[in-house]
């Protein structure tokens, strides 16, 4: 992975797990993290005619792919740069979007969230239309549930991922 520079502390872990802890009590309070969604829906919405330039029916797409692009090129950016925290601090972006999405995809048929632009969900909602093209749409639910517990994956493996670090090269320990 990433060679260790020296100066770790036990504090970059620290303030991980507790950055992915108000991340995930703002989920579970009001299901979505002010300030940060709102960037993120920013991101979604411009992924849509990115997307849609290069060939029509990818514009459905690009708010999804583009909701989840723009924090991976983060993490590649400090994987390259050998900054290991920010390298978890963007895995941890992208796990809270896959909260994002998985919450959006299982709106497909109850279209009870709110659209950008007060937009007729039945008319415009991305997920039902993914989801109508694969023939899935009565499984938004299911594969939103697999989405969540993907993230909540990742962002377990982030926070253990830190600490191990932290341990390694701050006390020699093994995890």
């Amino acid at each position: 992975m990433i060679p260790s520079p020296s100066g770790y502390s036990l504090l970059s872990p620290l303030l991980l797990t507790a950055a992915i802890g108000l991340l995930l009590l703002c989920h579970a309070l009001w299901g979505w993290v002010p300030i940060l969604d709102s960037a993120n829906l920013a991101f979604h919405e411009a992924g849509h005619p990115i997307f849609g330039v290069l060939f029509s029916r990818l514009a459905v797409y690009g708010g999804t792919l583009m909701q989840l692009l723009i924090p991976a090129a983060c993490a590649w950016e400090c994987y390259r740069r050998e900054q290991r925290y920010g390298f978890y601090v963007c895995l941890a972006w992208i796990a809270e979007n896959l909260l994002n999405i998985a919450r959006y995809m299982a709106d497909a048929r109850a279209h009870e969230l709110p659209l950008v632009g007060g937009v007729d969900p039945a008319a415009f909602h991305d997920w039902t239309e993914i989801l109508n093209r694969w023939g899935l749409l009565n499984q938004d639910t299911a594969l939103a549930v697999l989405v969540r517990i993907g993230a909540m994956v990742l962002m377990v493996w982030i926070v253990k991922q830190a600490w191990t670090t932290a341990c390694h090269w701050k006390l020699g320990c093994d995890i």
